[in-house]
């Protein structure tokens, strides 16, 4: 079908009691009317329908009627003009969300004015000829039928000669040029409006022949449906987007959900980053540091040599000593004795060290051997030596690496030579 001057969309969400409004977008010819369509089933109690084909004629671009629709039942749209039915668009299945109460009937189901039929009975099959009939005494006037694919191109069912048959009451013949899987709508009325007979749904059916097919034959288009955005489901989630033109069906409830999804990652992400700069500042806070046993504080050497305590201490051998005249027995005697201890231990190294023998301020020996008497102001031939303390030195050796056994002899090679005849007699 060609392309429509104008849509519409509607101004607001459908509530149960609520006023709807809806808007003409582009240039259409009023005066214009709106056919709000029943479709489903009913959501109340008992099976009772309360619903009836509601329409509504105005002749400005703004419409406002009260929808009296339960709440979760759903319903489909269609506008038209001057030009003709549907040639406004027609709404994808809209579904009535929550409002008031009070404006139907829960009690009773309504009645259509007067009820059509077509035979065969209960299917529309494509390019295959449907007779619709009514009874001549329940219409007053003229009865009109139109088709209503919901999200696609509404139309008005030419009307063939008017026959009657027995049996099948008052009708005309119709050849269904719709294609096969298409819902439709089969929407019938009378003097009485547009819908008054009520409408009846049916999926056409895929006939023996597609001769009636071309390509301006209805069908439900693949683009967006009129009537802007409108809940398409019961919990109001699904919400078509479109201006009757262009746009595309979007799921509300999928989209709330990838972002919930997408902040959850985010925040999950975040906390394992912070946990691992965290982590990383504290081992670099606790990095262990080198010990020092001898002093813990002591910080690195500006001169690059060891610390003090690790400073090798030089060991100095004394001069030569010269026996003094005076007590010689009784130093003889302390260093005999001195010796015999230090042979008496086995592998000792006996050796004096300038630590134990530094002198007083006044020039004394700093350790005497005991029982020796102040030393003589004799002469002697030459001074006196500090005396030492006798030190003990033993060296440990540690095991070290285990000893390798050494390779056995190889056996000498044998050579054998030939005779060099140099012992021939002559």
């Amino acid at each position: 079908a060609l392309a429509s001057a104008y849509s519409f969309v509607f101004k607001n969400t459908p509530r149960q009691c609520q006023n709807l409004e809806l808007d003409i977008t582009g240039s259409g010819s009023p005066p214009y009317t709106a056919l709000i369509i029943p479709t489903g089933p009913t959501p109340l109690p008992n099976s009772i329908e309360a619903r009836r084909i509601t329409e509504v004629s105005f002749t400005n671009t703004t419409a406002s009627f009260q929808l009296k629709f339960p709440e979760n039942s759903q319903f489909v749209a269609v506008v038209s003009d001057s030009t003709g039915f549907g040639s406004g668009g027609t709404s994808a299945i809209v579904t009535v969300l929550s409002g008031s109460d009070g404006c139907f009937d829960t009690t009773h189901s309504v009645s259509p004015a007067f009820l059509f039929h077509i035979e065969p009975t209960g299917v529309l099959i494509t390019c295959e000829a449907t007779r619709i009939w009514w009874e001549q005494s329940d219409v007053q006037g003229n009865p009109t039928f139109q088709g209503v694919i919901p999200g696609g191109e509404s139309f008005q069912i030419p009307q063939g000669p008017v026959t009657s048959v027995t049996g099948q009451g008052v009708g005309f013949s119709w050849t269904p040029s719709v294609r096969g899987g298409t819902t439709m709508l089969l929407v019938g009325g009378d003097d009485r409006g547009l819908g008054s007979a009520g409408s009846n749904s049916y999926t056409i059916q895929d006939g023996n022949s597609v001769s009636c097919l071309n390509s301006t034959s209805p069908s439900s288009t693949p683009g967006s449906p009129a009537g802007g955005s409108y809940p398409t489901s019961t919990d109001g989630s699904g919400v078509n987007i479109g201006t009757g033109g262009g746009g595309s069906h979007v799921d509300i409830g999928a989209i709330v959900g990838g972002v919930i999804g997408g902040v959850v990652g985010a925040i999950a992400i975040a906390l394992v980053l912070l946990f691992a700069v965290r982590r990383q500042r504290l081992h670099k806070g606790t990095k262990e540091r080198p010990v020092d046993l001898l002093q813990d504080q002591e910080g690195p050497s500006t001169d690059g040599r060891p610390p003090e305590y690790y400073r090798p201490e030089p060991f100095v051998l004394p001069d030569p000593t010269v026996a003094s005249t005076h007590g010689g027995s009784v130093a003889g005697t302390a260093a005999g004795a001195g010796l015999a201890a230090s042979a008496a231990r086995p592998s000792g190294d006996r050796r004096e060290s300038y630590i134990s023998s530094s002198t007083s301020e006044t020039g004394g020996a700093g350790l005497r051997v005991a029982g020796s008497s102040a030393p003589s102001t004799s002469t002697r031939k030459s001074p006196v030596p500090p005396s030492f303390r006798p030190v003990n030195i033993i060296q440990h050796d540690d095991a070290g690496p285990p000893t390798v056994p050494p390779p056995p002899p190889e056996e000498p090679e044998t050579i054998e030579l030939p005779p060099a005849y140099t012992n021939i007699r002559r």
